[in-house]
């Protein structure tokens, strides 16, 4: 059975961010914890988001790191419970976000972190309890404020899934304004993220024809801009579409997504330096030709519908074009050209491919993946 379901609140403007006040109202929040990265505050985006709070009180956690830990959901959660919070709002990219869903769980719910993974089974042990979240991104990439997920390393390295409708946050402030500033190779990073939403969610083998038109809508929007706003963080009408298109591939990725994140995941849990949203544009093509194999794939010309929303026109069964695209439009926008541009090496194959047959989104990839596959993927991938 199909389950469909879109629950949050979502404001998509230049200017929302002077919304935050109302919504912390409508909520119930009062002394909102806001979490955020050093980056973000020294960017003054940060101060953007305070001075719309006016003079609501709050405190400030900027240690969120790249990746986002479980040591720094510790260090937030004590931060909440010193300033006596009864709220979250995250500024920043996909890490400021999910590390929030982290300080949710763990600010009022007890045990370790791990308790609560989703292939640990946790997913049902997060209560309707958790702190009251509402979302600012600042990039355009991760969707991860309209996501009930939060990817977080764990203390034994390993990068998992947190799942529950319960963290999904109660707002989402979607303002165009706040990414003017990244720089293009951030730009670039996060814009290929939110394509790979888009592209791998429309692949993923669950039924689910709404989130199919919004992850192609998405897909569209993402593939036009990309270039624009890399190249002019100015344009504004690139910044409004890639923020739409980071959104809609999350709202579509309830779906489940496939191989390009079960490898990212397991990868960036290994090397934590390495970016989430380039290690997906480094996978992405080749995926694209593993799963063209898959039957849906096939019968449901997802192959020719995505090659049409990206301008390309046709795409053979083997899914050439569409990934011989990906491939040039990372070229372009000054990605790395494979995985060994970024320090990987087969010696790490082992332990990627281990993790990533255990990742939450292995089993939602149109073909199963098998170990002989992940490896094969990764050389590809080099």
């Amino acid at each position: 059975m199909a389950l469909i379901q879109y629950l949050t609140h979502i404001e998509l403007d230049f200017g929302a961010v002077r919304l935050l006040p109302q919504h912390c109202e409508r909520i119930g929040i009062r002394r909102p914890l806001v979490v955020t990265d050093a980056g973000v505050r020294a960017a003054g985006v940060l101060g953007q988001a305070l001075a719309a709070l006016n003079d609501l009180p709050h405190a400030v956690f900027d240690g969120t790191p790249p990746n986002p830990t479980e040591a720094a959901v510790r260090a937030a959660t004590t931060v909440y419970h010193d300033h006596h919070c009864d709220g979250l709002i995250a500024v920043g990219g996909g890490s400021s976000i999910d590390l929030a869903k982290g300080v949710a769980i763990t600010a009022t719910h007890p045990g370790p972190l791990t308790d609560y993974a989703t292939i640990l089974g946790g997913a049902a042990r997060i209560s309707d309890q958790v702190a009251p979240l509402i979302a600012v991104p600042t990039t355009a990439g991760t969707g991860s404020e309209v996501a009930r997920g939060a990817i977080l390393i764990v203390d034994d390295g390993r990068k998992l899934g947190f799942h529950s409708w319960h963290l999904m946050p109660k707002a989402a402030i979607l303002d165009p304004e706040l990414t003017l500033g990244l720089p293009p190779m951030l730009t670039a990073a996060t814009g290929m993220d939110a394509i790979a939403h888009c592209m791998e969610t429309f692949m993923a083998h669950a039924v689910n024809p709404p989130a199919d038109g919004i992850a192609l809508d998405g897909l569209a929007r993402g593939w036009a801009h990309i270039e624009r706003a890399t190249r002019d963080g100015s344009d504004r009408d690139a910044r409004w579409a890639m923020m739409s298109a980071s959104m809609q591939g999350a709202l579509a990725f309830q779906k489940g997504l496939g191989c390009v994140h079960s490898l990212s995941h397991s990868l960036g849990g290994a090397n934590p330096k390495l970016h989430h949203g380039t290690l997906n544009a480094v996978f992405l093509p080749a995926v694209v030709r593993f799963n063209a194999g898959a039957e849906t794939i096939q019968r449901e010309q997802r192959l020719q519908r995505m090659a049409h929303a990206m301008g390309l026109g046709h795409c053979d069964a083997q899914g050439t074009e569409v990934s011989d695209a990906l491939r040039a439009m990372n070229a372009r926008l000054g990605l790395p050209t494979g995985l060994a541009a970024m320090g990987v090496t087969e010696a790490m194959f082992g332990r990627i491919i281990e993790g990533a047959l255990l990742d939450h989104c292995h089993k939602t990839n149109p073909r199963l993946a098998s170990a002989d596959d992940y490896r094969e993927l990764l050389r590809a991938s080099m």
